[in-house]
């Protein structure tokens, strides 16, 4: 280990600077340690493939950190919950170069020298990353940066708003964001049997298992919680949650391009979704709810395609997609559901009979919008959501299929892991279906071009999990650790 950290570190040599001062108290391996990471990193920013789901933490290079465990930074951690609250930073980051060292280019691979196998420069990140936060956590002035440091900048890039004069530009914006909640609610509204299909209806339903009422409920009753509060399921657990609340599709088919599919790259290295395999992408998420950290199982489904209607159209473009949410009580009930387009675009609310919509604030930012409460949902009950063609609008939560002429069988759709998206075969080897600001490129909407004042960038485009904005007015995003608890209560059983 110490002859592949030596290595490293001359690639650090002549072409970047020393190490940061904050790191001068180093002993001799962990300096090596520190030079290491460095020199890593540079090959993996070179070669274009950093990733981007969970930010990087200045100072601490074995770490990086989400919104959720940014959210217990500055807390007064007890040392079991502020080890806890390390460990899932250092898995975030390791995780993380994982994915950077198999997306790197052959010839960046050859670089490393020594280092060229991909499993012993893991293996070196996983001592140097032990070895380090044993250290830190025994410094209480490193405790105390730590704090300062774990933090995720927003999606959101000011300057945009100052030269586009968010303060006067956002008016209109606010408008037409009001515009769109009213003609969606009024969809919501309406008899699904007057709705004119543009295609054929064809439902997709999550693969065949027994999910028993009452499993849920006893998964959480014998589940146990970290130091920090974090509910623990192991691999078999989080299969059963997921089973249990994955959603069936019913959409309007008009071609291809309102089909599922299996998100892959081309030998170019261009996305496209494979629609010979329909999949559901799947993750485990959390959200904090005054003191109680709460489930989320999170669900995503990607099309081809927003077809073009028209030359004037802004929305349409390459690959599309929908994301639902479930967010559970500590009791493993359903609590509310919402979804968003891949782009964080349309962020929906689907409270259940335990939400109790909080009053919203007295501005023009966005509010958490409702079309459709669910209330009180059959106890095994599997949902179906009603898709539009071509713009894949959600249009109907149902229990139920309901339409008056039954969806015909498009089959089930496979599980995926999300982060499977993160590294893609290619004909050169592999890559992440996004770049290092989370964005599928080619995805990119000819909106970006109108909405830039509101500073989100690349309005439109296709994102990774954790860089989702979902406020064109304000500041929101899907995974911000107290969403739900600013918009939403909890109704006593």
């Amino acid at each position: 280990m110490r002859r592949l950290a030596m290595a490293l570190v001359a690639l650090l040599a002549g072409c970047a600077g020393a190490p940061p001062q904050i790191f001068d108290r180093a002993d001799g391996e962990e300096a090596r340690c520190i030079q290491a990471y460095a020199a890593v990193d540079r090959v993996v920013v070179d070669a274009a493939v950093e990733d981007g789901m969970a930010a990087r933490v200045p100072g601490f290079p074995y770490l990086r950190v989400d919104r959720f465990l940014a959210s217990f930074a500055g807390e007064a951690l007890q040392q079991a919950a502020y080890k806890a609250w390390m460990e899932r930073m250092q898995t975030l980051d390791l995780q993380a170069r994982r994915v950077e060292l198999a997306n790197l280019p052959a010839a960046a691979r050859a670089s490393l020298g020594q280092a060229v196998e991909e499993a012993g420069v893991q293996a070196l990140l996983e001592r140097c990353s032990a070895r380090l936060a044993a250290r830190d956590l025994a410094d209480p002035a490193r405790r105390s940066l730590l704090g300062e440091q774990a933090r995720v900048p927003d999606d959101y890039q000011q300057w945009k708003r100052v030269l586009g004069v968010y303060f006067l530009t956002r008016i209109p914006f606010a408008a037409g964001v009001r515009d769109w909640q009213g003609t969606t609610a009024q969809t919501f509204a309406a008899d699904l049997d007057s709705v004119t299909l543009k295609g054929k209806l064809l439902r997709y339903e999550p693969p065949a298992k027994d999910n028993p009422a009452g499993a849920v409920a006893n998964l959480f009753r014998r589940a146990g919680t970290d130091a920090l509060g974090v509910p623990e399921f192991n691999a078999q657990e989080q299969d059963s949650l997921f089973e249990a609340f994955a959603p069936a599709l019913e959409i309007d088919t008009a071609g291809d391009d309102d089909r599922i599919g299996t998100v892959r790259l081309d030998s170019a290295g261009r996305p496209r979704a494979d629609v010979s395999r329909a999949a559901g992408y799947r993750r485990i998420a959390y959200t904090r709810y005054h003191g109680k950290v709460l489930v989320q199982l999170v669900y995503s489904f990607w099309f081809p395609s927003r077809p073009l209607d028209g030359v004037f159209d802004t929305l349409g473009g390459h690959l599309d997609g929908i994301t639902w949410r479930v967010t559970l009580t500590d009791r493993g009930e359903a609590w509310i559901f919402d979804s968003m387009h891949n782009c964080g675009c349309y962020h929906l609310f689907f409270p259940a009979a335990r939400a109790a919509a909080l009053p919203p604030a007295d501005s023009l930012d966005e509010q958490a919008f409702v079309p459709q409460s669910l209330g009180t949902l059959s106890p095994g009950a599997r949902l179906t959501l009603r898709i539009a063609a071509r713009t894949h609008y959600l249009q109907r939560v149902m229990q139920a299929n309901t339409a008056e002429k039954p969806a015909a069988e498009a089959g089930h759709y496979r599980y995926a892991d999300d982060d499977e998206l993160r590294s893609l075969t290619t004909g050169a080897g592999r890559r992440s279906l996004f770049d290092s600001g989370g964005i599928v490129g080619s995805s990119a909407r000819g909106e970006r071009f109108l909405f830039w004042p509101m500073g989100i960038p690349n309005p439109g485009a296709m994102r990774q999990w954790g860089r989702h904005a979902t406020a064109f007015v304000g500041r929101r995003h899907f995974d911000e650790p107290r969403l739900m608890e600013k918009h939403f209560r909890m109704v006593p059983q």
